[in-house]
């Protein structure tokens, strides 16, 4: 079993940037890789990117490619999204969540966090 908790969203400005935590309980969170969707009103959960167990690769959507980055630190048990150069349109709801494997298939993932709200103003 793995919870996991974001913290870290908030309002921003168009340009500006944002760094979104994921703490996870448990010991094995090494194990998992991690994966960052997002959900705006009205859309579908998007695929934001994902890391393997290790940190050794990354996979992003190429709607935030060159802008955001997910590194890991497994001796803390947490992941992070680094958002820059943040628009009006990366306004959403952010999850992060735990699998077996490093995906941008939702379903694949097997623990979800609660969400942040990250809200850009133009």
């Amino acid at each position: 079993q793995v919870q996991l908790v974001e913290s870290g969203g908030g309002l921003v400005q168009a340009g500006g940037s944002l760094r979104l935590s994921c703490a996870a309980s448990g010991r094995t969170f090494s194990s998992y890789a991690m994966g960052w969707f997002r959900q705006a009103p009205g859309k579908e959960r998007e695929f934001v990117g994902t890391i393997n167990w290790n940190g050794g690769s990354e996979y992003y959507a190429d709607s935030v490619k060159g802008r955001f980055t997910i590194s890991r630190d497994n001796t803390k048990n947490t992941v992070y999204l680094q958002m820059n150069s943040l628009q009006p349109e990366d306004t959403a709801v952010y999850y992060c969540a735990a699998g077996r494997l490093a995906t941008m298939r939702p379903y694949a993932y097997t623990y979800w966090g609660q969400g942040t709200q990250v809200t850009v103003s133009s």
